[in-house]
């Protein structure tokens, strides 16, 4: 990426107000470098992943693009109305981005330049796994993606972390391949921001019912971590013409990962199952402190119809089990010490995404973390992560070296 000329797009990416009175900094030739955790960073699968490996009767069913008698191309996924593949002209930076990711060799390397010791990966092509009303098809195709990121990434130690994807709207399914993939030796779990893809209907299952409690017990025992990712349960891409990038990003994409939260916090889930961990990934952080404040207001003032009667309030539950990833949220880390959520936030790089901050995260994390103080910057930049996902912090990084 040093040899990659940074286009004028991109040139904001290289502000910084600098570190002075920082003890220690994100930079990668400091040697009291935090340690860093990307909670969220991305693979670049094959384009024929599915297509290779998965059972033949699924096989005419994986998302495909197909090119119609006027040439025009389209992609087709089943939980997705055809869109038109269009012919992008990416420069510079975003060039790059577009490309990066499909080699472990590559993608270490690009983290490490990057300073990150440890990244959580996620489904890229993969996250339209979870597009179909149909969940076992589903299922398959996560068991394809489990078996394809264990064979890639698990050999690299910590610094590579994939998730194990499943798709929660069968529950037989669910507990098979919870179950498969915990004794091949994953540790997180990516599960649907909604179990039954699609709009919202009232005779779908959600997670606040006791129909999941089998899940969350095979999980409470397996000693797993779940989380939650955007623009998974139902298509993001509800808006189209004026501004529809931006409209899709904030309210399609991004907002309906408060519903997962909702739902374990409100629902008993939590005191029925309290070893539970859960976080949602690449939201943001900005939205749970009002998140919180809505959950208790709403407990407390509709009290009538409120069942079951917690013992805690909703907004504790999410202090003692939950964890929200972001890149750049100042807001967020505005509000995180008055709302006691400084444990509860993790960072990312995205990598390789373009509304991630690779390769420029010292920059980004020196222009909205400011306001913090060295302790809750390690905890954000790392040591929130290792206490969720279980990773093993260097001695020299941990807060009693501080």
């Amino acid at each position: 990426m040093n040899d990659v000329a940074i286009n004028k797009e991109n040139l904001w990416r290289l502000d910084t107000p600098g570190i002075e009175g920082w003890g220690r900094t994100a930079r990668v030739d400091d040697p009291k470098k935090y340690f860093m955790v990307s909670t969220d960073c991305h693979a670049n699968e094959p384009p024929d992943l599915w297509v290779q490996r998965i059972d033949k009767k699924y096989r005419d069913r994986v998302p495909r693009i197909e090119t119609d008698s006027n040439g025009v191309q389209w992609r087709y996924c089943e939980g997705y109305r055809p869109d038109r593949v269009r012919v992008m002209s990416f420069e510079g930076e975003d060039w790059v981005r577009s490309k990066a990711g499909a080699d472990p060799a590559d993608r270490m390397k690009d983290n490490q330049a990057d300073g990150i010791d440890v990244e959580i990966i996620f489904p890229n092509k993969g996250l339209a796994m979870w597009a179909t009303p149909d969940p076992v098809f589903s299922s398959a195709q996560c068991a394809v993606w489990n078996d394809w990121a264990h064979e890639q990434f698990t050999s690299h130690g910590q610094a590579m972390v994939p998730v194990a994807a499943i798709a929660t709207g069968d529950l037989d399914c669910a507990i098979a391949e919870i179950t498969r993939v915990a004794k091949m030796g994953y540790k997180i779990l990516s599960l649907p921001c909604k179990p039954i893809w699609g709009g919202h209907d009232v005779d779908h299952v959600n997670y606040n019912l006791p129909h999941f409690d089998p899940m969350w017990a095979l999980i409470e025992e397996a000693n797993l971590t779940m989380t939650f990712h955007v623009s998974t349960g139902r298509d993001p891409r509800a808006a189209r013409g004026n501004g529809g990038a931006v409209i899709n990003y904030v309210t399609h994409s991004l907002a309906p990962t408060i519903e997962p939260v909702a739902n374990l916090c409100a629902s008993g889930v939590l005191e029925r199952f309290k070893g539970l961990t859960f976080a949602t990934v690449e939201a943001g952080i900005g939205w749970v402190p009002w998140l919180m404040d809505a959950m208790d207001e709403a407990y407390r003032k509709h009290h009538m119809w409120v069942r079951p009667k917690l013992q805690m309030l909703p907004s504790e539950y999410f202090r003692q089990n939950g964890f929200a990833t972001f890149q750049e949220d100042p807001s967020g880390l505005a509000l995180a010490e008055d709302w006691r959520l400084m444990d509860n936030f993790c960072w990312a790089n995205d990598y390789p995404h373009h509304e991630g901050t690779w390769p420029h995260s010292y920059q980004a994390i020196e222009r909205t973390m400011g306001m913090l103080n060295d302790v809750q910057r390690a905890k954000v930049l790392g040591l929130n992560a290792a206490k969720c996902f279980q990773l093993e912090v260097p001695e020299h990084q941990r807060l009693e070296s501080f």
